[in-house]
């Protein structure tokens, strides 16, 4: 019989709410949401929109759907979305864009999923009336494929304005926005300046059981709430998930940084035991991949046999591996997983 999960690094999506954020959950004053009338969204929302420099914000069950709203507000069918080959909302999002928005992507090639303004420009169509019309940028931050590679706030401002130059519309899926802000130092606010559209996630690194807030201009918001209702996301009393976010900006921000030492001890940990690489060679947040080309064992097997000791690791494909640290593992459980991986792929 497999053992129960109690090393879970498949995703910090895996985390679950603390004692205080239940109590803080079960304490929510609350209203319809639906009509504006719970005051603990309402607070939430605007806790955001301050913390990303945006006029406005709206609370949703997910990051998907941040997503794929901000497309159906900045695009019209047979529009095209400027993304990172690797980008989440290009490969792990259902084809939401061209299924709900009408619109299609057209990706750059990027290891870490970080791309340059003049990048941006070589992409952007020409006016023609037979080619589709090159209308949003879209970056993720962090990269999650990229191995949770943090954009420099520069390189951003510089795509940010590129965009704006030529008319087209800058999104930045933030999922993991506050990572970046505290991998930088910089406030989540200079990451998103000159962005159209911004939004981050509660239940990966920040601990939520659910939700993401969507961020944007007064008028993008009245836009994207039309399309909240379409897709089915209002939530009615939705104060006591929308508590969670609000104590999770008041407790388990800063302590982010804990999340990227544990990767980046991991890391030390694990690299070249049985041929294995990390990438990235410095792990810059909580997300790292393992590279076992060189390894006698494949992803499967060795995630089989982790399992065996409660251990969980994502399963990216038949030679890589995904780790991902948050506010559930601790720095003993992560020498514990490291120390389980590297004896399986050394051969002991």
């Amino acid at each position: 019989m497999t053992p129960p999960i109690e090393i879970d690094l498949i995703s910090d999506t895996s985390t679950r709410p603390s004692p205080a954020m239940l109590a803080a959950m079960v304490k929510a004053r609350v209203g319809d949401e639906q009509r504006d009338e719970d005051p603990t969204v309402l607070e939430l929302n605007a806790r955001v929109a301050d913390l990303l420099g945006m006029e406005s914000a709206l609370f949703l069950p997910s990051g998907t759907m941040c997503n794929q709203i901000a497309f159906l507000v900045h695009c019209r069918p047979g529009d095209e979305i400027i993304a990172a080959a690797n980008a989440h909302v290009f490969g792990s999002e259902g084809a939401g864009a061209s299924a709900l928005a009408g619109a299609q992507f057209r990706t750059l090639p990027t290891a870490n999923g970080v791309f340059q303004a003049a990048e941006v420009e070589a992409a952007i169509r020409a006016p023609r009336h037979r080619s589709p019309r090159s209308r949003v940028v879209s970056v993720e931050q962090t990269a999650n494929r990229g191995g949770g590679s943090v954009w420099p706030t520069a390189t951003l401002g510089e795509v940010a304005a590129l965009a704006r130059a030529h008319g087209l519309a800058a999104h930045m899926d933030g999922a993991r926005l506050p990572n970046a802000a505290v991998a930088s130092g910089e406030p989540m606010s200079a990451h998103t300046r000159g962005f159209d559209s911004a939004w981050i996630d509660l239940s990966k690194g920040l601990g939520c059981p659910v939700g993401a807030v969507l961020a944007g201009s007064s008028g993008f918001m009245e836009e994207a709430l039309f399309w909240k209702h379409r897709l089915g996301g209002a939530m009615r009393q939705a104060g006591f998930i929308a508590a969670a976010g609000l104590y999770a900006l008041e407790h388990n921000l800063q302590r982010l940084a804990e999340d990227h030492d544990n990767a980046r001890l991991f890391a030390g940990l694990v690299d070249g035991a049985g041929g294995v690489a990390v990438f990235p060679a410095e792990v810059a947040t909580n997300i790292l991949f393992l590279d076992l080309t060189h390894c006698q064992l494949d992803a499967g097997t060795v995630a089989s046999r982790l399992r065996e000791h409660g251990i969980r690791f994502g399963v990216e494909g038949a030679r890589r591996m995904r780790v991902v640290t948050h506010l559930d593992v601790s720095a003993e459980q992560v020498r514990r997983a490291a120390q389980a991986f590297t004896r399986i792929v050394g051969g002991g």
